[in-house]
């Protein structure tokens, strides 16, 4: 299984939070981490270096991809010239791909400097991923891991705008090559939606947009707790939500309980 995190927003990160990630992944059979953008508020050395060292403390094989806050934002020299520096210096490729047991996952870069917050996917980025899914291993459950949504709700306040321009091209393409989930964050909000169903893929399987929330920031949205997502072979999700008087993170169904 996966630990899909998301928005650490380095600079801005809980320790308490930080170290409930530890001892789960200390419990917990996992196969690797991703990380879904956002790894740092504004794109400094120092909140890079963080990152870096907290995910080589979790001891797990992991797979990032940058989000709209690991570009400069107030740096317009660096922001258009050299947007991805400080993000390759520590973590080097910006779509690197990741193999365990039984996933097959793919990083997409989908931030443009010329946007604040809105993603791109060029038809390069499309046919380059379509072949790479074509020629994985078919007994491998294969996951894209991408910063922006490609879906969000009707009634959801962000709406297209916080979708990847040519998302749609690319689902198209992607969701005949196998396709079974795509893992963001960017909204701070836990979700999971069939793709294949609303879009109306012609897949012969489900296509899971998986949304995470922030794993660690204390830039929570709408009153949200802090919370990651665990992903099984099958595609299963579980949501957990961090308990700050227990100090640990707590499968969705037992906080209800």
């Amino acid at each position: 299984m996966i630990l899909h995190l998301s928005d650490l927003h380095f600079g801005t990160e809980k320790l308490a939070c930080m170290a409930a990630i530890r001892l789960f992944c200390q419990q917990h059979p996992l196969e690797c981490v991703v990380v879904s953008g956002d790894l740092t508020q504004r794109a400094r050395y120092m909140q890079f270096y963080d990152c870096k060292q907290f995910l080589e403390s979790l001891n797990l094989p992991y797979l990032v991809v940058p989000g709209n806050h690991d570009i400069p934002l107030y740096q317009v020299w660096n922001r258009v010239f050299s947007p991805f520096t400080r993000y390759k210096l520590f973590f080097g490729h910006m779509e690197s791909s990741l193999e365990t047991e039984h996933f097959y996952i793919l990083g997409v870069n989908s931030i443009r400097r010329h946007y604040h917050t809105r993603g791109h996917i060029s038809l390069e980025q499309i046919q380059k991923i379509d072949q790479q899914l074509m020629c994985a291993p078919a007994d491998k459950t294969k996951l894209i891991v991408a910063h922006q949504p490609f879906y969000t709700p009707p009634n959801d306040p962000h709406g297209v705008k916080d979708c990847p321009m040519l998302g749609r091209i690319a689902l198209e393409s992607w969701s005949h090559s196998g396709l079974r989930g795509l893992l963001h964050g960017h909204l701070h909000q836990s979700a999971v939606y069939d793709l294949n169903q609303i879009y109306h893929l012609g897949a012969q399987h489900p296509v899971l947009d998986i949304h995470a929330g922030t794993a660690t920031s204390y830039r929570l949205h709408r009153g949200l707790p802090n919370s990651f997502n665990v992903i099984y072979p099958n595609t299963d999700v579980e949501h957990y939500y961090f308990n700050s008087q227990l100090k640990e993170f707590v499968l969705k169904e037992e906080i209800a309980q």
